[in-house]
């Protein structure tokens, strides 16, 4: 249920709206936009009776919350959200590039990795120090060493760190070292881990499970928010069907639907939905195009090196060119990628 204020309802008339919703055992959620403030009122799965809430002094009108996922619907927040990172808002008007190897392999690898990004125009690093691999004989990653690395890169080139929690108890670890926690795709219905990272007081980045629906994508991140967490991204990264010339396939579509149905941001990951090197760039554009508001790229120096996803990579010089190619039509679409500092 959500209760809309009147323009003219003052801060006392709000606080006593909100007092009389919470002492009923209910929880709230206060938006504050430029026309109307909207109270967002959440319960305990019994159905609410707003009809005790029109009267009080202020509320213009009492209406449902249609969608299942309530804190991420744009009925119970009609503003955009909008996530900070070292001054760079993510779900502005800004395109903000992620750049970054899939998994962090040596110092030498990584701090080349994120000075050639941050040059061409990234804005935050991305790596994984803990890899969700199919294989159980693949490169799982460094670990806590890995963090430290990335720590190392970012008081290098001052670019805010993503990186990968794959369980409720790894999330302290990773919120110590990185700017952002990550939820892969193969951890989206992790519920216990998607509470945790709804508690670490880190951003959340969440990535679409490979075979979710939009609307199961939706209330995973419903399990983030209801731990008081507003800062939440969500990534699109490719579902599984039929096609095996791609990894995956890229829905374009799930950017426009997810910014029609919900205020969170959206980004686009056209490394992991291509799965194919040659077909970051483009899908890149597309992702711009659609209206996301920001991008995830893979990039390693030396692609053929990789001790995962080097088939995806871009390397630094290629980056670069997406780069130029992505500020290009951010302009055109009426938005802009960040300079490089």
């Amino acid at each position: 249920m959500i209760i809309v204020m009147e323009h003219s309802a003052g801060a006392s008339q709000i606080a006593a709206v909100i007092a009389a919703l919470e002492g009923r055992g209910y929880s709230t959620h206060l938006s504050a936009g430029e026309e109307r403030t909207v109270i967002g009122v959440i319960g305990d799965g019994r159905p609410i009776d707003g009809r005790q809430f029109e009267a009080l002094e202020g509320v213009e009108k009492v209406m449902p919350v249609l969608r299942p996922f309530k804190l991420a619907s744009r009925e119970m927040q009609p503003q955009n959200t909008v996530v900070a990172l070292n001054g760079v808002k993510v779900g502005g008007p800004q395109v903000v590039l992620i750049a970054g190897p899939c998994s962090v392999e040596s110092r030498s690898q990584l701090l080349e990795t994120a000075h050639a990004v941050k040059e061409a125009g990234a804005s935050a690093l991305r790596g994984g120090a803990f890899k969700p691999r199919t294989s159980p004989y693949s490169f799982q990653g460094m670990g806590e060493a890995g963090l430290e690395l990335l720590a190392e890169a970012r008081a290098a080139t001052g670019l805010p760190i993503v990186s990968e929690a794959m369980s409720p108890e790894q999330v302290p670890l990773v919120a110590r070292y990185a700017d952002v926690v990550q939820i892969g795709a193969r951890s989206m219905q992790n519920f216990a881990l998607l509470r945790a990272a709804g508690l670490s007081g880190r951003p959340v980045l969440l990535k679409r499970g490979m075979m979710a629906t939009i609307e199961e994508w939706l209330m995973a991140a419903e399990y983030v928010l209801a731990q008081g967490n507003p800062r939440l991204m969500l990534c699109e990264r490719g579902i599984r069907t039929f096609e095996h010339y791609t990894r995956n396939t890229t829905d374009i579509n799930a950017i426009p639907v997810v910014k029609h149905l919900s205020h969170l941001p959206v980004l686009l990951d056209p490394s992991h939905s291509t799965g194919r090197w040659t077909y970051v760039t483009a899908v890149a554009r597309a992702g711009v195009a659609a209206g996301a508001d920001g991008l995830m790229v893979e990039v390693h120096p030396r692609p053929d090196e990789a001790l995962s996803d080097g088939g995806q990579s871009l390397t630094p010089e290629r980056f670069a060119r997406l780069v130029t190619q992505v500020r290009a039509l951010a302009e055109a679409v009426g938005r802009r990628v960040p300079e490089a500092k």
